[in-house]
C-alpha cells in the first residue's frame, strides 16, 4: 500500500487552496482518512480525553448494527420462503425472482444461507441507492460549503434501510433519503446541527408521501401480491386471529420492516453501544420504563372496544419497531438529550408516547417512529430546563 500512500501525497497539492482541483478538497481528504490514519499531530499540548472520535463513534455503530443487518437479510428471505410454501408459488417474482434466479438462489425455508442470500436480493439494492444517493447529496453539500465530508451518513446509510420493507421501489428510497439528508439535516448546517434523526425523518417523510407502501397496515412479505396483518395489526383488531408466539416476536422470526423484528439482534447491538460508551444506557432503559409503565396502567383500566388496551408490556417490548427505536434512533447523541438528567425525561417521554400512540390510537398501530421525533423535538427544551436549574442552584450556592 505504499505506493498508494505516495499517489496520494504527490497529488495533494492540486486540492489545496489555490490547487487546481481545489473545490474537490473534501472527496480528496475523505478518501485520504477513510484510508489512512491523518498524519498531522499538535506542535502543543492538546485536550483530547481519550481516543474516541466521529469516525470511532460512527463506526461503533455501524458495528453494533451488523447483527440487525445479517438478520433483516435472513428473516426476510425466510418470510419469503415461507409465503412461497404457503401459496405454491415458485419465485418471489419481480426482479428481484429473476436475479434470485440468475443467481442460482434457492428456496427452502430451512436453510440458513439460502434466506440470507435471498434477503441479500432484498436488502443490498436498498443499502446501495441509500448510499449513492445519499452520499452524493452529503458531498455535494461538502464541496459547497468547503467543509470536510465527516461518517456520520455511514450510520443513517446503515440506520434507513432497516426500517423500510423489503418491498418498497427503490425510486422511494431515493426520494426518502434525499429528503431526510437534505431537509433533515444540511438546512440545519450538517452533522452535529440537526435536531431531528435524518434516517427517521426519511421514514416519516415516505408515510405521510406515499402511505400505501409503508403504512405498516399489512406486512411486507417479498412475495407479489402476498399480504397479511402485522403482529401488531392483529392485536389492535379483534376479528384478527392473533397467532404470534412471543418467543418468535423476541428472536425476530415474523414479517415487518426488515431491521426492526429481531430484539434479541437489537440487544446485540445495545451491548456494543453500552460497553463502548458510544449509546446512553439511560436513555434506552428510561424508554422501557416508559413504556412498561403506561402500558401497565392501561392494562389495569382496560377497554371493553379497544383490544389494545390489553397488550401487556412484555409485548410492546418485542412487536414493532421498539427494541431497534429504543437502541439505535432514541440514542442518536445529535438529536436525544445531553444532560445526565434530561436523559432519563427524554427516554421515559418517548417510552410513553409509544404506548400512548399504539393504544388510543389503535388505526396506526406502531408509534415508535412519531413518538422519537417527537422526543427529538422536545430534547432541547427538557436539556435548557435541566441547565437552568444546574445554573440557579449554582449561583445560590456562590451567594452563601
Amino acid at each position: 500500500m505504499k505506493f498508494l500512500r505516495e499517489f496520494l501525497d504527490k497529488q495533494e497539492h492540486l486540492f489545496h487552496k489555490g490547487g487546481k482541483l481545489e473545490f474537490l478538497y473534501p472527496l480528496y481528504e475523505a478518501a485520504d482518512t477513510f484510508l489512512y490514519t491523518p498524519g498531522q499531530v499538535t506542535r502543543t499540548g492538546s485536550h483530547v480525553r481519550d481516543g474516541m472520535d466521529l469516525k470511532r463513534l460512527m463506526i461503533t455503530v455501524v458495528v453494533a448494527l451488523l447483527p440487525t443487518m445479517i438478520f433483516a437479510m435472513y428473516n426476510t428471505g425466510y418470510q419469503a420462503n415461507l409465503a412461497l410454501q404457503q401459496t405454491g408459488a415458485t419465485t418471489v417474482g419481480g426482479w428481484h425472482g429473476e436475479l434470485a434466479a440468475w443467481l442460482g438462489i434457492g428456496h427452502d425455508p430451512a436453510s440458513v444461507l439460502g434466506n440470507i442470500a435471498l434477503g441479500a436480493v432484498f436488502f443490498l439494492p436498498i443499502y446501495l441507492v441509500t448510499l449513492a444517493v445519499g452520499g452524493m447529496w452529503e458531498t455535494l453539500f461538502a464541496v459547497v460549503r468547503k467543509h470536510e465530508i465527516t461518517e456520520g451518513f455511514l450510520v443513517t446509510s446503515a440506520l434507513f434501510p432497516l426500517i423500510l420493507p423489503p418491498t418498497i421501489p427503490l425510486w422511494q428510497v431515493a426520494i426518502g433519503i434525499s429528503f431526510g439528508v437534505v431537509l433533515g439535516k444540511e438546512v440545519f448546517g450538517g452533522v452535529g446541527m440537526n435536531i431531528l434523526n435524518p434516517a427517521l425523518t426519511s421514514r416519516a417523510f415516505l408515510f405521510f408521501a406515499y402511505p400505501a407502501q409503508i403504512s405498516g397496515d399489512a406486512v411486507w412479505v417479498a412475495v407479489d401480491g402476498y399480504t397479511q396483518a402485522t403482529p401488531l395489526a392483529a392485536a389492535a383488531d379483534s376479528a384478527i386471529p392473533f397467532t404470534t408466539n412471543w418467543m418468535d416476536a423476541f428472536l425476530g422470526f415474523i414479517p415487518g420492516s426488515m431491521g426492526e423484528t429481531s430484539a434479541l439482534a437489537c440487544l446485540i447491538g445495545a451491548f456494543i453501544l453500552v460497553v463502548t460508551g458510544v449509546g446512553s444506557w439511560k436513555i434506552m432503559l428510561s424508554m422501557v420504563l416508559g413504556t412498561v409503565s403506561l402500558a401497565s396502567l392501561l392494562n389495569a383500566i382496560g377497554s371493553t372496544s379497544n383490544p389494545m388496551f390489553a397488550l401487556t408490556p412484555e409485548w410492546h417490548l418485542v412487536l414493532g419497531g421498539f427494541a431497534f427505536g429504543a437502541v439505535f434512533m432514541a440514542t442518536d447523541p445529535v438529536s436525544a438529550a445531553m444532560t445526565e438528567a434530561g436523559k432519563w425525561v427524554y427516554g421515559f417521554l418517548i417510552g410513553a408516547l409509544v404506548v400512548l400512540v399504539r393504544v388510543v390510537n389503535p388505526a396506526f398501530p406502531e408509534g415508535v417512529m412519531l413518538a422519537i421525533l417527537f422526543g427529538n423535538v422536545f430534547a432541547p427544551i427538557i436539556d435548557k430546563i435541566f441547565i437552568n436549574r444546574n445554573i440557579k442552584r449554582r449561583l445560590a450556592g456562590y451567594a452563601k
